[in-house]
């Protein structure tokens, strides 16, 4: 049986995996977040396919996320970051996750929740859009936007309102699945 999922996943199996057990499922975990806020960043200008194809490397590279090892990241790491293969080997890029790790380092050190901060931004449950087609979907909304100035604020780049709003969509904050893909329903349900 053939499964109806949204215009934008093609055919790779890597692909329908992510839109099928990932894409669109909330998140909570303050970590899982941040990790996925830094990738969503390092797509700027790319196809998100080429980043969740280095996603293990990623990992890898960047200690699994964890944003206290990452703000420890000095100037000889980031050289070394910048010879590795499996990575988008562009220096703002790189700096930009270690930039992210001492904002987000900062703001929960100050007594706050990651989590809570970021899904603060749909009142703290998934919003579920209607869209028929992709093309009815937004690049931003003034949700994403809300969101992109207050991670600037906090000393966070590589966050600007499209790349919020893809992040959004992605950790299940909205649910922007097509109505007639089958993880739609799953979400409406």
């Amino acid at each position: 049986m053939d499964v109806k999922r949204c215009g934008w996943v093609g055919e790779d199996p890597l692909y329908k995996a992510y839109h099928d057990e990932v894409w669109g499922r909330p998140v909570y975990d303050s970590r899982e977040l941040f990790a996925k806020l830094c990738l969503d960043g390092q797509q700027a200008g790319l196809s998100w396919i080429t980043i969740l194809k280095k996603q293990q490397n990623y990992e890898a590279a960047f200690a699994g996320f964890d944003p206290y090892v990452i703000a420890k990241f000095d100037e000889a790491k980031v050289e070394e970051l910048l010879q590795n293969p499996g990575i988008i080997r562009n220096r703002l890029k790189v700096n930009s996750i270690i930039k992210n790790a001492k904002g987000y380092i900062a703001f929960v050190e100050q007594g706050n929740d990651f989590s809570e901060f970021l899904w603060s931004f749909v009142d703290g449950q998934p919003k579920l859009n209607h869209f028929q087609r992709l093309d009815q979907l937004p690049a931003q909304t003034p949700e994403s936007e809300a969101m992109s100035k207050a991670l600037k604020k906090l000393g966070f780049n590589f966050v600007g309102p499209t790349i919020c709003y893809a992040f959004m969509q992605a950790v299940g904050m909205v649910n922007d699945h097509t109505a007639d893909c089958f993880c739609y329903q799953d979400k409406a349900n």
